[in-house]
């Protein structure tokens, strides 16, 4: 095969890889785009984490006092 007909496939190769990869970008940013729009507001704090969850007992004694975070427990 000529070396300039190898560039050509080479070339031809390369962009049939970068177009497959752009349309599965695509399709990634369009199931993004399908979620964010069925649901725009970010959940607050009383629904993100729900209630009746039991608390560990260092949850529990570090959000009495409000001046430590739970690390510095």
């Amino acid at each position: 095969m000529d070396p300039v007909a190898a560039k050509y496939v080479g070339a031809g190769l390369a962009a049939i890889g970068m177009g497959v990869a752009a349309v599965g970008v695509g399709t990634i940013f369009g199931n993004f785009l399908s979620g964010a729009l069925r649901n725009p507001r970010p959940p607050t704090a009383s629904s993100a984490a729900p209630s009746s969850a039991p608390r560990s007992p260092k949850v529990l004694a570090s959000s009495r006092s409000s001046s430590r975070c739970c690390c510095c427990s």
